[in-house]
This record gives structure tokens, sequence and C-alpha cells, in this order.
């Protein structure tokens, strides 16, 4: 196999392991109904019934496909808290106050493990690979995940910009409309950039996610 050819399927396996724009979509579902049967119906439990109904069908339908029982049990999770704080306090937006502090807390999470040399795209795409720590033993790609993650530093961040004065201004179409628009989309550019800028952050002869390669002895790893 060429260094091209590994190349092209790792950047498959990349955007396949970090969920796609699939997983994102689903998950616009239930908030999408949330709002829409608030609008319809004035009425918080009502759209309550609505975002949980629907999150339980795509759970069904996730697990018939053969996702992870706990992954699916933790999307039907984080939809019914998101509800139940918007029914505890009488305000439609606090349904995104979930979504707003799971942004934040992301970028907190991504921002440490880089300055901690264990940057989460490596740690993730290690972990679908099996390489265990394979990739940190190999300055070249520990450089690339480390800069590949500050992408997804960006996406949460821009994600916290969006809905927290949206959140703070209480307006709750314009959450639903910036949850659809942050989500898939956001996602698959952010999958496609991290990608180029991990390519990018290669040497030429490097065979790619795949096949890290040994540290030389003697040598410190790059930052």
């Amino acid at each position: 196999m060429t260094t091209t050819d590994r190349r092209s399927d790792d950047a498959e396996t990349l955007a396949d392991l970090l969920g796609g724009a699939r997983g994102a979509i689903d998950a616009t579902v239930p908030p999408v109904a949330f709002v829409l049967a608030w609008l319809v119906s004035g009425e918080l439990w009502v759209a309550t019934v609505a975002s949980l109904v629907l999150a339980a069908a795509i759970a069904l339908w996730q697990w018939r496909q053969g996702r992870k029982p706990r992954a699916v049990l933790l999307g039907v999770a984080g939809v019914a808290v998101a509800a139940m704080i918007a029914l505890r306090t009488g305000r439609a937006e606090d349904f995104f106050v979930v979504q707003l502090a799971a942004n934040a807390a992301s970028a907190l999470v991504w921002v440490v493990s880089i300055a901690f040399r264990w940057p989460l795209l490596g740690v993730v795409v290690g972990l679908v690979l099996r390489q265990r720590g394979a990739w940190r033993r190999d300055p070249a790609l520990a450089r690339g995940y480390a800069r590949a993650s500050w992408v997804w530093v960006a996406q949460y961040v821009v994600r916290v910009a969006v809905f927290g004065p949206l959140w703070w201004s209480g307006d709750v179409v314009a959450l639903a409309v910036a949850r659809v628009g942050l989500s898939w989309p956001l996602v698959a550019l952010c999958l496609l950039v991290s990608w180029l800028v991990l390519r990018r952050s290669l040497p030429p002869e490097h065979p790619g996610v795949r096949h890290p390669q040994s540290q030389p002895q003697g040598q410190s790893q790059a930052a």
C-alpha cells in the first residue's frame, strides 16, 4: 500500500471514528422537536414529552443499527436532563443549558489534554486503532494530533460564543436554529479541517496515522 493510499484510509477512518455527520444530525432532532412543540402548544410539558419520545425513538434505531447501549442511553439521558431543567425553571431556553455547559467543558478538557501532551484527538484515534500509546512515541504524529486538536477546541468555543448570548437573551427559536446550524455542518467542517491539519503536520515520508513511527532512542518527544 502506498503512502497516499494509507492516508486516504486514515482520512476515512478519522471521519468514521469521530461520528461524522450522522450522529450530529440525530442529536438535533430532539431539541428541534422541543422548540416546535413548545411554540405550538405553549406548554413545556408537551415539549418535554415530544423531545423525549423522539430521543427514545432515535436511540432505539441507533441500538438496532449496532451502536453501543451505553452511548445510546447517554444520548437519551442528555435530552431528559435538558428537559427536566427547562421544566424546573419554567424557561424554555434552559433546555439548551446542558448544551452550553457541555461545550464549555469540552473546550476546557481539550485544551488541558493538549497542555499535558495527551491531545484528545490522538487519544480517541489511538484507542479506535488499538495503538494504545504508540502514537505518543512518534514525535511527528504527536505534534500533528496536538495541532489538529486545536480545531476541535475552536469548534466548542464557537458554539459557546453563539449559544451563550442567545440563551442569555432568551431567544428560544434562535437557539434551535443555532443548534442545527452548529451541529452537523460544524462537525463535518471540523472533521475535514482537523484531518487536513493533521495530514499537513506529518512529513511527506510519514506512513500515516495507522503506522506510528517509534521515536529514535535518546531523542525527546516533540510537544
